[in-house]
């Protein structure tokens, strides 16, 4: 097929794949489904995601489900107050037998990495994730290596106010395409939750449901998905609304309007489009920009109001 035309085989296979995906993570997960499809759509879009959410509802088993069901090779990093730059990115030791020294790769080298309550580690160790979440690459020693491909980064974090976080700088946070929270289960997950309360058990008897190469190959449909100029239009609106008006410290950069775009793309081949609908972008808009805007107003705080539902209501689909 040709490298710029989405073939509809293609495109409705990776849809069925992605779907399989979702439902087999659903029966580890129980009650989430959007938040099981944000955390895809952020794989498809070959974004990194961070869950921020209480200890104790699921943001860790969430991961590892999703590293089991797409077949990726899994890293867990615990992060804490402790934790030093080289315990990530790996360090060099000087072998006597090689008289030269010898890098060994830290756990950041691999397909799937999940860091574990972020915020626990000092900037400085936050900071070791920059690179390589941007460029797919660390330096140790003013070498360059490259990590593995596909790779994907989870970061979980847990509320500002709890003692002992440091909170994530803007840089940082402009980092991950997608931001969700999971909250607690409803009554009827939470039941079956009581009755098999030991959810990571099952995670091993998952079957995965894709390799490397199918998700390179579905990260590929998704890029293919068709945009319009209105959309563009609509994308545009949106971008300009958050820089021109008071209510936010900064605006959108060009990097957030295109994290908006590719997380939509990737929602519309989930969802069996082709092409992206304003749908698709209002549908993916809170795990987008929500952790990218800051609120200036008091009273907007005070109501509970998100980033997103101001530029929703600010910027209706026409």
């Amino acid at each position: 097929m040709s490298a710029t035309v989405l073939d509809i085989g293609e495109r409705e296979n990776a849809t069925a794949l992605m779907n399989k995906a979702a439902a087999s993570v659903a029966q580890i997960i129980l009650g989430k489904d959007e938040q099981i499809r944000l955390a895809l759509t952020c794989l498809v879009a070959h974004g990194h995601l961070l869950i921020e959410d209480l200890p104790g509802v699921g943001k860790t088993t969430l991961a590892h489900t999703i590293a089991q069901v797409m077949g990726l090779d899994f890293k867990r990093i615990q992060f804490t107050s402790d934790l030093l730059p080289a315990d990530v990115l790996g360090v060099a030791v000087y072998s006597s037998g090689k008289e030269s020294f010898v890098f060994h790769p830290g756990p950041i080298f691999s397909n799937f990495v999940l860091a574990d309550e972020v915020n626990r580690a000092t900037p400085k160790t936050q900071s070791a994730l920059l690179e390589s979440m941007e460029e797919h690459q660390v330096t140790v020693e003013g070498e360059t290596r490259e990590l593995p491909s596909p790779f994907f980064v989870i970061a979980t974090q847990n509320p500002i106010h709890q003692i002992g976080t440091y909170p994530l700088p803007e840089s940082q946070l402009d980092r991950f395409l997608l931001r969700i929270h999971l909250g607690f289960p409803d009554q009827e997950a939470e039941r079956n939750l009581l009755k098999d309360n030991d959810r990571r058990s099952m995670i091993e008897d998952v079957t995965p449901i894709l390799n490397h190469q199918l998700l390179s190959n579905i990260q590929k449909q998704a890029t293919l998905i068709r945009v319009s100029d209105a959309l563009l239009d609509y994308i545009q609106a949106i971008l300009s609304f958050t820089r021109t008006t008071n209510l936010f410290e900064f605006g959108l950069s060009p990097r957030g309007g295109i994290a908006l775009l590719n997380a939509a793309k990737a929602w519309a081949l989930i969802d069996g489009k082709d092409f992206v609908i304003p749908e698709h972008v209002k549908a993916v808009l809170p795990s987008v920009v929500n952790h990218r805007l800051n609120i200036m107003s008091d009273e907007l705080h005070l109501d509970n109001k998100q980033a997103s539902d101001i530029i929703a209501e600010s910027i209706p689909i026409s």
